[in-house]
């Protein structure tokens, strides 16, 4: 695609994310209204979009809870601030395996694997504007421990996203996700122009390198709207980058904890930094008004 640098870029923030990250700032959000409130903030600070896991209140592990997704969902539609709501649908795909000279059966500790419309449960339930596909299988930086997400589930996932009228944010973690996510269009599972999230430095993902960027930024098709992130101490570069090579921006405490260094960010803090680069390259933050005009959202209120 031709490279254009984009005028108009909206946020997105990762408000928690799914990692262990929970013990290692105060920041991270656990409950619900502390989920809700850091997503509010964010959305204060420039969020166009937030994209929302739950954690158990308790511990801060993540959860599946169909209550606290229900409780996040309504204290963010109830807010006094507007913005488009994006919830996971990649949990549930989870196998950790055993030794590497016994991998069966597997680690029943870490092991979460469900079926479809029990990972799609909550996505029927409230109903958010967004929801994430992980377009692919692939090791993560544990060393047992694989993201499943087969052909067959993506394309009986895609489907209920596009019956229930829920947009998927595509999430790409490597060259052979995006080839796999034009596949679903092109046979009609998913409805064109698609939403792709671009996320690099991922162990073993796409490594966060510009020529793998540019790599996965070229085969984006044309008329697709995409966002792209990365980790830690490179988060604030990839604003910059995305902005320039004709894309959007997600920012946020699920990829990176930190403001600078020694410095622990809130959600707000990191999108305020995020708008400042975005505004210094000469480009605007653009609202959720106009996410919805662009991806053709209709906010509703859940069941």
């Amino acid at each position: 695609m031709p490279l254009q640098m984009n005028r108009d870029v909206f946020i997105t923030c990762a408000v928690t994310g799914s990692g262990s990250t929970q013990d290692k700032s105060p920041h991270v959000p656990r409950s619900p209204k502390e989920i809700a409130d850091s997503a509010i903030d964010a959305a204060k600070a420039g969020a166009a979009v937030v994209h929302c896991h739950v954690r158990d209140p308790e511990t801060g592990v993540p959860s599946r809870r169909l209550d606290l997704y229900r409780e996040v969902t309504d204290r963010i539609r109830s807010a006094d601030v507007d913005v488009v709501l994006n919830l996971t649908a990649g949990m549930g795909g989870d196998i950790v395996f055993g030794s590497t000279e016994a991998p069966f059966p597997v680690n029943e500790a870490g092991t979460d694997m469900i079926g479809a419309s029990e990972r799609m449960a909550h996505i029927a339930e409230c109903l958010p504007e967004i929801c994430t596909l992980d377009c692919g299988t692939m090791n993560f930086a544990e060393a047992d421990y694989v993201m499943t997400n087969t052909p067959g589930m993506l394309r009986a996932m895609g489907g209920m996203m596009t019956e229930l009228g829920v947009k998927p944010e595509i999430e790409a973690f490597d060259t052979g996700h995006l080839w796999f996510a034009k596949q679903l269009v092109e046979e009609g599972t998913l409805t064109s122009p698609a939403l792709v999230q671009l996320c690099m430095g991922v162990p073993w993902g796409a490594p966060n390198d510009l020529n793998t960027f540019m790599a996965m930024v070229n085969a984006v098709p044309q008329d697709w709207t995409w966002s792209a992130f990365s980790l830690g101490r490179d988060q604030m570069p990839y604003v910059a980058a995305s902005v320039l090579a004709g894309g959007n921006v997600r920012v946020g405490l699920e990829d990176n904890l930190f403001l600078e260094k020694g410095v622990l960010a809130t959600n707000a803090q990191l999108v305020e930094k995020a708008a400042g680069v975005i505004e210094g390259m000469g480009a605007r933050v653009a609202g959720p008004d106009a996410v919805r005009e662009s991806l053709g959202l209709t906010k509703r209120a859940p069941k």
